[in-house]
């Protein structure tokens, strides 16, 4: 344990070149990330907009196949996405270069805080925390994507179809449209941290097994609202959609928590 032969600055010094070399890597990709933006925003943030996104074609197969699934096969579905402040383009630009940054660097300032707490843990505490750190970006990563193919595309085209009245044009600003996209992708990066999360409490003792077993019923129903939350649809299929992959989050953090402790009881003496 080198951490034992630093004094207090040592350590404000190394926090210092670990937060230096994140700030430093983030100002990288975001600087890359505003060179490509232009391609990306047209060909991967607003694909879903069109009904040639690949997710829209694969359920269009799925639809002619099983009739009780709902139409995906519409070619005309299209978002018309429109600017409203004349700033508005250029700091979209700005923030979602940031955001692609974060995406993009997340494993590296993982690595830079294991790189940090790495040397105060013993050697069965670095294997420990190593997983962690490597489930909990492969995870991060998983859910930015399920986010990205499924409860984006499903949100937008139950939104953007819905219709209170014929007479309202249906125009989506800007703001409001990437708003909307990277809430639901970041927050689906960060729920599917939900088995990481379980297993660090259950690691310290405020988390079991029969927490899982004895709230499954309530869950699902918290699960539904929450999914029906995120795509407000009266759609069973779209639904289902998001609440599956929640459902299977709490059911792997179930996995991956301690067992009850065994209560030994006293013996009569």
């Amino acid at each position: 344990m080198q951490q034992d032969e630093m004094s207090f600055w040592d350590h404000l010094e190394e926090l210092r070149w670990t937060l230096f070399r994140t700030v430093l890597a983030l100002f990288v990709f975001a600087i890359g990330g505003f060179a490509v933006m232009p391609y990306l925003f047209d060909h991967v943030i607003m694909a879903p907009c069109t009904s040639d996104f690949i997710v829209y074609r694969e359920m269009c197969k799925l639809s002619s196949q099983f009739s009780m699934l709902p139409d995906f096969c519409n070619d005309s579905f299209e978002v018309k996405i429109v600017n409203i402040k004349l700033a508005s383009q250029f700091f979209t630009h700005m923030t979602t270069s940031f955001w692609l940054a974060v995406l993009l660097a997340f494993p590296y300032m993982m690595y830079e805080v294991w790189r940090f707490i790495s040397p105060a843990l013993y050697e069965n505490e670095k294997k420990n925390v190593r997983w962690v750190f490597f489930f909990g970006t492969i995870m991060f990563f998983i859910g930015c994507c399920v986010g990205y193919f499924l409860v984006f595309p499903m949100t937008l085209r139950f939104l953007a179809t819905y219709e209170l009245s014929a007479a309202i044009t249906e125009q989506v600003s800007l703001d409001s449209y990437m708003d909307n996209f990277l809430m639901l992708v970041f927050i689906m990066g960060i729920v599917f941290e939900m088995p990481l999360v379980s297993w660090l409490l259950s690691q310290i003792g405020l988390l079991h097994k029969s927490f899982f077993h004895k709230y499954r019923r309530h869950a699902v129903v918290a699960l539904l609202v929450g999914a029906a939350f995120i795509t407000p649809s009266s759609d069973p299929f779209t639904l289902s959609i998001v609440f599956i992959p929640l459902y299977f989050l709490y059911e792997l953090s179930a996995f991956f928590v301690k067992k009850d402790p065994v209560v030994e009881e006293d013996e009569d003496l």
